[in-house]
């Protein structure tokens, strides 16, 4: 059996987050939680990408996580969910991945505090992201759904930019924010409903290599 930590990869493309926190999200600057617990449902597509032989371009992929204290306590619930359109090949790529088998950031980091994996989905996913204008929308059914918009001024209601960069980030080095008007998810026995919550918008560049 081949070794999956042995074969390079990179992914090169969007990812777009929304979670339980507010907007800003604590833990971008390792502080607890908003609620206690962190919730988040994740959309990404691959625009240039490689599993070893394997092209991974146009691929899109989901995933929800439960975690019942802040995640770097771990003890956490997630759930994976691959484009139907994948071929056989994709999809074993992007599990292995995800699921941290082959190595690289950040997935070794969620590999290690995702205490149960449930089985991946292979469903039509409904992705489609606008970074500059942070407006977002995931559908993957059986998985989750949200929306994003920008984060409004209260009194004018005029579109809030505001970014967060980190120099040594490993999920991504500067991601715009956005307003998760609602998300939901279920990732086995939890429900993740929320509204008006923290969302964020990021070119990615990850990689074993």
């Amino acid at each position: 059996m081949t070794d999956p930590t042995k074969i390079p990869w990179y992914i090169v493309g969007e990812e777009v987050a929304a979670c339980n926190c507010a907007w800003g999200c604590p833990c971008q600057f390792n502080a607890l939680p908003t609620h206690g617990r962190c919730e988040a449902l994740v959309g990404t597509r691959i625009h240039e990408g490689r599993y070893g032989t394997t092209t991974l371009d146009g691929v899109t992929f989901a995933g929800a996580l439960w975690f019942p204290g802040p995640i770097h306590e771990g003890k956490g619930i997630g759930q994976f969910a691959v484009d139907e359109k994948a071929t056989p090949d994709q999809r074993a790529a992007v599990l292995a991945i995800v699921t941290g088998k082959a190595g690289g950031m950040p997935w070794e980091i969620f590999a290690a505090i995702t205490e149960i994996q449930l089985e991946p989905l292979f469903i039509p996913i409904e992705f489609e992201a606008d970074r500059t204008a942070r407006i977002a929308r995931l559908r993957a059914p059986g998985l989750g759904e949200f929306r994003v918009e920008p984060i409004k001024n209260p009194v004018t209601g005029e579109p809030h930019r505001a970014l967060i960069t980190l120099p040594d980030g490993f999920e991504f080095k500067e991601a715009e924010m956005g307003n998760a008007v609602s998300m939901q998810a279920t990732v086995g026995d939890k429900t993740l409903m929320n509204q008006n919550s923290y969302a964020q918008l990021a070119a990615i560049n990850w990689r074993n290599e």
